[in-house]
C-alpha cells in the first residue's frame, strides 16, 4: 500500500513531467530507465536512492551516466528529482503519470480475471464489447486465477462484475440451503398443525 502523501507527490511531479512533453514518448523513456536500468542494476538504484549520498554525487551520475544517453528533457526531470530530494519516487511518479496520460487520450484500465489465458478471439471479442459500452477506451489487463474454475470477472475502476463460475456456484448453494430451509419449516408447519 502506498503512502497517500507520497502518492500526491508523485502526482505533482507526474503531471509537471506530462506538462512539459509529449506523454507517450516521455513515460516510455522514463518506464525503461525504471525497468531497465533501475530494476536491473540495484546498486545504481540505491546509489540514486540513498539519503546517504549527497546531491552532488547523484547530479554526477546522472551527468555521467544517464544524460548522455536520455533525452535532455528526462535527464533535466531527473536532476529536478534529485535536487528536490524525491528520487526515490521515481517509479512512482512513471504510474501516476501514464494513469494521468492514459485519462487524458480518454483510456481507462479495465481487469479481466479468467481462469485460462483468452484466446486472441475472446481477448477482442471482450474488446469489442466493452468498447461499445463504455465511455472511454478500455485497456484490458488480464489476469488468470484457476481457483475461478471459469467465466469471468470484470473489473472497471472499484465496480466489479462477477460472472465466474466460483460465484454462481456459491449463489446456487445459498439459493439450495434458502429453498430446503424453507422446505423444512413447511413441513414443521405441516406437523405441529
Amino acid at each position: 500500500m502506498q503512502d497517500p502523501s507520497a502518492q500526491a507527490v508523485a502526482k505533482v511531479y507526474a503531471n509537471a513531467l506530462l506538462g512539459a512533453a509529449d506523454g507517450d514518448q516521455i513515460l516510455e523513456e522514463g518506464q525503461s530507465f525504471v525497468d531497465d536500468v533501475l530494476d536491473k542494476n540495484p546498486a545504481f538504484r540505491d546509489l540514486l536512492f540513498s539519503t546517504v549520498v549527497n546531491q552532488d554525487d547523484k547530479l554526477g551520475f546522472i551527468e555521467r551516466v544517464v544524460a548522455p544517453r536520455s533525452t535532455p528533457l528526462f535527464a533535466n526531470f531527473l536532476r529536478v528529482l534529485v535536487r528536490n530530494q524525491r528520487m526515490e519516487l521515481l517509479p512512482l511518479v512513471m504510474k501516476m503519470a501514464a494513469i494521468e496520460n492514459n485519462r487524458l487520450h480518454g483510456r481507462q484500465p479495465v481487469v479481466i480475471r479468467t481462469a485460462r489465458a483468452l484466446t486472441d478471439e475472446q481477448h477482442q471479442q471482450i474488446q469489442d464489447q466493452l468498447r461499445s459500452r463504455l465511455p472511454f477506451e478500455p485497456m484490458l489487463e488480464v489476469e488468470i486465477q484457476p481457483e475461478l474454475l471459469g467465466g469471468l470477472i470484470i473489473q472497471i475502476g472499484d465496480t466489479v462484475y462477477d460472472s465466474s463460475l466460483r460465484s454462481r456456484m456459491k449463489q446456487l448453494r445459498g439459493r439450495l440451503r434458502q429453498r430446503s430451509h424453507h422446505e423444512i419449516q413447511r413441513a414443521r408447519d405441516r406437523f405441529s398443525s
